[in-house]
């Protein structure tokens, strides 16, 4: 359908955070006609994409990259014109390290998550023992699972590369994305790509070969290589396509109620100030507020998405003089075994990664405290935060002094958890909501949580929606 014989409509998107963000412009690519309202609970757009100037500092808030392997970021930043912006991350650091047994050791190359694609650096490596390492090695003759429901991570690694290396190894660096107890995250939502090597080669080891033949090459340990970031923050994507969309469709401090929706009719959006009408709904807030302002209209669905239970964690920002760290690594940071029994996460050196971020003589330090299998410590007071983090960081790098910059900040409840069964919970949500047409459920909570698989799903439902409703389209 040509854009001139478009018929006036109105879309309703609720949530202004990245997925929100990225319907919004979507839609307004495919249907420029269509009157767009974006309503955001909060006084500002971007949900947890946060960029803050504190003094000489350029301080994240949250995600501060993202990762280029799958393209729905890159497309994104092309379309709206700040791709130039993009910084790669320093080649010179491009390395991750783990705690062993009170030291820093680098993660061996090649080892991608929870598949080796390297023998050399893992046998080099003191991170397993003789033990560690042959049983991670028996992997290769471990015969593929037969059973083809869901499994938790912890059950699925432990089963192919041994407990030595999902202690060491795995659960730190999976536990560095997801703030999540692997025992009950599921493998075949988060980690998809394994699950398949093992059906389609018979283990993580075969997979890895077939791959780096098909490729040529290894990927590296931590793949750092792929991700990119605006020279400004990544409040830079937001800030960019906020500009895009006319600034009378933007409604902040309004939390939306609840939606409705008479037979065939129009959709109904209740706020604080009144109901409007519209021709669809993209539904683009975290699954907690999503089942809430769906409970009048749809209980059954509002009941299937107030199962995705969620975590958080809490940010512990420091900026130091270089000559304050007395053993510094040549990476861009570090991640936490649980087994090491530490009070921290995670650590990573944000000024390692991209330039801009610190004064030259200076580091901006960010410790992850808390997830999923310690709540209780992201609501720990500010100053108790404080010494955590310094004394463990004065035991790993040497970090001595009073920081130059220091804040927390607290993600309660903002990491959807991916558990055993999500896929089929998942299913069943798409099941309902297809049932309503014009009604979209977009967000971290359902296909990814990373800033490209929100993108990527916010699109889709959009292009669905417009397809649906009969919009006029314009060039995809």
């Amino acid at each position: 359908m040509d854009a001139a014989a478009a018929k006036p409509s109105r879309i309703a998107v609720i949530g202004g955070g990245i997925s929100g963000l990225a319907a919004a412009f979507r839609l307004q690519e495919l249907a420029p006609k269509t009157e767009i309202v974006l309503y955001e609970a909060g006084e500002r757009l971007g949900g947890v994409l946060e960029t803050q100037q504190q003094g000489d500092y350029l301080v994240e808030q949250s995600a501060d990259n993202f990762i280029t392997n799958v393209p729905w970021g890159l497309d994104l930043c092309r379309r709206l014109g700040i791709e130039g912006d993009l910084l790669q991350t320093n080649d010179a650091l491009r390395k991750a390290y783990v705690v062993c047994r009170g030291k820093l050791i680098e993660v061996p190359e090649g080892f991608l998550l929870m598949a080796p694609g390297k023998a050399w650096p893992i046998l080099r490596s003191p991170i397993l023992s003789w033990g560690g390492k042959l049983r991670l090695a028996w992997e290769y003759f471990v015969p593929s699972r037969k059973e083809t429901s869901d499994e938790c991570l912890h059950d699925f690694v432990v089963r192919r590369l041994g407990s030595e290396a999902y202690d060491r190894l795995v659960q730190p660096l999976i536990g560095g994305i997801y703030t999540a107890d692997p025992k009950k995250l599921s493998v075949a939502a988060t980690m998809k790509q394994f699950v398949e090597m093992e059906r389609k080669h018979g283990g993580l080891i075969r997979g890895m070969r077939k791959r780096i033949a098909s490729e040529g090459k290894s990927d590296g340990g931590a793949r750092y290589s792929m991700f990119v970031a605006p020279r400004g923050g990544m409040s830079a994507v937001v800030d960019a396509i906020t500009a895009r969309l006319p600034s009378e469709s933007i409604r902040l401090n309004a939390p939306v109620r609840s939606i409705d929706r008479q037979e065939d009719g129009p959709w109904i959006v209740t706020t604080d100030h009144g109901a409007e009408t519209f021709d669809g709904v993209v539904v683009a807030a975290p699954a907690p507020a999503a089942s809430q302002i769906m409970q009048s209209f749809d209980a059954p669905l509002a009941s299937e998405v107030a199962k995705i239970q969620y975590a958080g964690c809490a940010i512990v920002l420091l900026g130091v003089r270089k000559e304050q760290i007395a053993r510094p690594i040549a990476g861009f940071g570090f991640v936490v075994p649980e087994v090491e029994n530490r009070r921290i996460l995670a650590t990573s050196f944000a000024s390692y990664k991209f330039p801009g971020r610190a004064p030259d003589d200076s580091v901006l330090i960010r410790t992850f405290v808390g997830g999923a299998c310690h709540p209780e410590m992201n609501e720990l007071p500010e100053e108790e935060l404080r010494k955590i983090v310094t004394e463990e960081l004065a035991d790993l790098i040497g970090l001595s002094g009073e920081p130059q910059l220091f804040a927390v900040r607290r993600w309660s409840a903002q990491m959807p958890q991916y558990h055993v069964g999500h896929l089929e919970l998942v299913e069943r949500i798409e099941q309902l909501t297809a049932k309503h047409a014009g009604l979209a459920l977009v967000g971290n909570a359902y296909h990814g949580v990373g800033v490209p698989l929100c993108i990527r799903t916010a699109e889709q439902a959009v292009e669905r929606l417009v397809e649906q409703l009969a919009l006029g389209q314009v060039e995809r």
